[in-house]
């Protein structure tokens, strides 16, 4: 019998491996770099030409990232004594090599605008037009990465002495004029989570903050962490592994106060292709679920007890116990009701009290009586459980981005230009990934006319 060997399918870390030029080619090929060269277009014939090659600048910006060069000063001495490298990043021979101030200003250029945002969205749509994304699940998660200044010192606030006793009438009212005055004035993400359930999309964008900031986290040994820079937020098909859409904000935003405009954002690049939102255990916030309702999606996230009466009569997972305290098992989901259908324990079976009008055949629970608890599929349940495992999908992206793209090499001062750095990254992640699936695509082909 003759065997046939299996030609193995390569990912990022192969593509990465590649001859320079292929890799470049490859990657380069996946978007269009007219709407970023439009930025730099002379608007008159009056005035100085256009003497630098823009077009190769942003395809060198691209392949430093990809090249893992850490600095535009590092780029711009490979540039000049690397005569291929120049070439594969577009120059001409006749062109001169741009300077570090070049580039800053180039950068400063594409930092006011949201033009890799918007190649973002196209790429995405690129993937999904060629088969590439089919996923029905998309696991959000948040990352972080460290700006490069320090932050500076604080400014010590004097507290006013708080005055004992109780308040009187005149001084009661004039505090509650003033809180409701001090809400009015709250920023977008300064007010409850809820309120971004009514908040467009453009404006929630455009409010998130976005300087650096202090953050703090919990690490695997549950003490805290702290650093100064910015979280990035991520929202990663499960199956695909595509980055569909992405925010970044200050690092001592909460993770769940970017979870709505994630959504939402998700919502806008692919509509109704999403049936299922998994999170981590931080997004367990009732506005987070009400969002995902909005979008007819199914919510996978682990519940949080928040001092809590214990519920009597139903277990850790909110299903109903029978009165030797058995759980009853999860049976289906009813779609026109939007309940949850709970049958008797196995254990029943065998239970003298089976016949007892203490305990029902069946529960029905309406998931509208508490949407933390009563999720579809049912806490607990096996779906439930193959659902979320899935989750570790943008774990794995949220290290390919500090392992192979530079997430963690923030070398701007503002946080408008490390917006730029951060959405650079995630763009060329995808079009790192579509070229992968390109090249895949022609691997099998080969192989079966072979």
């Amino acid at each position: 019998m003759t065997i046939v060997k299996q030609m193995r399918l390569f990912d990022i870390q192969e593509l990465m491996e590649m001859e320079s030029s292929h890799r470049f080619d490859a990657i380069l090929a996946t978007f269009d770099l007219q709407p970023i060269f439009q930025l730099f277009r002379k608007t008159t014939m009056y005035g100085a030409p256009r003497e630098l090659n823009y077009g190769a600048m942003i395809q060198s910006l691209v392949i430093r990232i990809v090249e893992r060069i850490p600095t535009v000063k590092d780029l711009v001495k490979r540039l000049k004594y690397d005569l291929l490298f120049r070439l594969d990043c577009g120059f001409l021979l006749s062109d001169s090599v741009p300077s570090e101030a070049s580039y800053s200003r180039m950068v400063d250029v594409i930092s006011q605008s949201d033009v890799f945002g918007q190649l973002n969205d196209d790429l995405i749509q690129s993937a999904f037009t060629e088969g590439f994304l089919a996923d029905e699940h998309v696991s959000y998660d948040a990352t972080h990465f460290e700006a490069r200044d320090a932050s500076k010192p604080s400014e010590k606030k004097e507290k006013a002495p708080k005055k004992r006793g109780r308040k009187s009438k005149e001084e009661r009212e004039a505090w509650l004029l003033e809180q409701a005055e001090i809400e009015a004035n709250l920023t977008t993400y300064e007010k409850k989570l809820a309120a971004q359930l009514t908040i467009p999309t453009a404006t929630l964008l455009q409010d998130m903050p976005i300087q650096p900031k202090w953050g703090v986290k919990k690490n695997s040994d549950g003490k805290n962490t702290f650093w100064f820079g910015y979280k990035g937020h991520l929202a990663v098909s499960t199956k695909s592994q595509y980055i569909v859409a992405c925010l970044m904000s200050s690092g001592n935003l909460s993770d769940s106060k970017a979870a709505i405009p994630l959504l939402k954002k998700v919502e806008e690049v692919m509509p109704n292709q999403f049936t299922t939102a998994i999170f981590d255990a931080g997004y367990d916030y009732e506005a987070i679920y009400r969002q995902i309702s909005n979008q007819d999606m199914k919510a996978v996230i682990p519940y949080v007890k928040r001092n809590e009466p214990e519920l009597l009569g139903f277990d850790e997972h909110f299903r109903p116990t029978c009165v030797r305290e058995h759980s009853y098992c999860y049976d289906s989901f009813d779609e026109q009701y939007k309940s949850l259908k709970f049958t008797r324990p196995k254990e029943c079976a065998t239970c003298p009290l089976r016949e007892d009008s203490l305990c029902q055949k069946v529960y029905k629970i309406k998931c509208e009586t508490d949407i933390r608890k009563y999720t579809y599929p049912a806490r607990g349940s096996a779906l439930w459980k193959k659902l979320y495992k899935e989750r570790t999908a943008v774990e794995r992206v949220n290290a390919y981005l500090k392992e192979y793209f530079q997430l963690n090499n923030v070398r701007h001062r503002t946080g408008r230009k490390a917006k730029l750095h951060f959405q650079l990254v995630t763009f060329i992640y995808n079009a790192c990934k579509l070229a992968v699936d390109r090249m895949n695509v022609l691997l099998q082909a080969q192989q079966q006319v072979a």
